[in-house]
């Protein structure tokens, strides 16, 4: 069905797998459309709780494939003698921050869109092994996917500032200390480590998974604390009339686990 992913789907997630090994799974719009497309799927089946995305091979993603994205868009531009013009890939934001919980596994290097892209993901845990680069400036062009907010929510300015305006790599140890992904492990127990976590998550009810998120999404830079309760206040009254919360109290009183419905 897709030629630059892989879709796994087994015990309530789905492994998503960005499959292009021999060039370190670089960023193309055939991958971008296909990514989107495999999210939206699993989005709509109720089979599937959480989401994993992770690299085939020795890399994560190695940001954006020079030839098919930077030299073609060159080339255009050239030959048309227009400037040329970023193009939008879909609303990458929306379709993360809106779908069921998504956790990034990186497995390798992560530079450029490899980085961009999983920032606004749930929980970013990296091997031991990946490597780490916002590395826009070094090739002549500036971030995009939102990152200019989510590297300064998950960093700060000052360590956001310094990591996109050097360009350098970062060492999987400095990302995490920088506050750039959430865990750190061993390499050979890093897609055991995403998946088990995603099967957690998807243990949960579905509908109050997504309006967790919407809430984080909404209230995470939000400094008007009425509006934050006010966001709350509405959620928490669709969930207490939910028949999620009516199991769970009836399961916690007849201590039994409780039996959600996707």
């Amino acid at each position: 069905m897709f030629e630059t992913i892989l879709v796994d789907k087994s015990d309530d997630i789905a492994t998503i797998t960005l499959n292009r090994p021999d060039r370190l799974n670089a960023w193309t719009d055939k991958m971008s459309i296909e990514l989107s497309q495999a999210i939206s799927d699993c989005n709509e089946d109720a089979n599937v709780g959480a989401m994993v995305l992770t690299g085939a091979g020795r890399g994560f993603c190695a940001g954006a494939d020079i030839k098919d994205n930077f030299q073609t868009r060159i080339d255009a531009a050239e030959e048309s003698n227009k400037p040329a013009r970023a193009r939008t890939r879909g609303d990458w934001i929306e379709l993360i921050r809106t779908s069921k919980p998504l956790i990034a596994a990186i497995n390798g290097a992560c530079i450029g869109v490899g980085a961009t892209m999983v920032l606004p993901m749930d929980v970013l845990i990296a091997s031991d092994k990946a490597k780490f680069a916002m590395a826009f400036v070094k090739m002549g062009v500036t971030p995009e996917l939102a990152s200019s907010h989510y590297l300064v929510q998950r960093m700060g300015i000052g360590r956001a500032s310094e990591m996109a305006l050097s360009g350098r790599l970062y060492s999987a140890e400095e990302a995490l200390e920088a506050g750039l992904v959430d865990r750190l492990v061993p390499h050979d127990e890093l897609l055991a480590t995403a998946q088990n976590l995603a099967r957690d998550i998807a243990a949960n009810p579905a509908p109050h998974l997504r309006w967790v998120k919407e809430l984080l999404t909404a209230n995470g830079s939000e400094t008007d604390m009425k509006a934050v309760q006010r966001r709350e206040l509405e959620v928490l009254t669709k969930a207490f009339a939910s028949d999620e919360h009516k199991e769970a109290v009836s399961a916690f009183i007849e201590k039994r686990p409780p039996q959600f419905k996707r």
